[in-house]
């Protein structure tokens, strides 16, 4: 992967539009940092899904493959526990609407199983028994 510095530290000192308009001058499709994290991520086989409630989205790692109880039990060992199901619908789909209330009105939330493999990009919601 290759950086230039020169670019990541003026992308640095950006608004987010302003980043985004020079990246494409430059014919790029995101910053080199963003490359670097992707790729590594990539070569050490890692994926990311999130959580999101009425307060706080969060970001959590697991490996490549990973079902879905065992990554509630990244949260809380109580959740792969009790694990029920998983609501899951993926953030590449999410982004495009207004809420997870309308993905749901539209029938994208998927109801998966212990079984299920987790995808890259998953916005989860995790069912489980205390």
């Amino acid at each position: 992967v290759v950086i230039s510095t020169k670019l990541e530290a003026e992308l640095a000192e950006l608004p987010l539009a302003e980043r985004k308009e020079l990246l494409q001058e430059y014919g790029l499709p995101e910053s080199g940092v963003e490359l670097l994290a992707r790729q590594s991520y990539k070569l050490l086989g890692l994926i990311t899904y999130l959580t999101s409630g009425e307060k706080e989205t969060k970001a959590w790692t697991i490996k490549t493959g990973t079902k879905a109880p065992q990554a509630a039990g990244v949260i809380h060992t109580d959740f792969e526990k009790g694990f029920i199901k998983a609501e899951i619908i993926n953030y590449s789909q999410l982004k495009e609407l207004k809420s997870l209330h309308e993905a749901r009105e539209k029938g994208l939330v998927r109801q998966e199983g212990k079984e299920y493999v987790m995808q890259d990009g998953d916005v989860v919601l995790f069912k489980f028994n205390n």
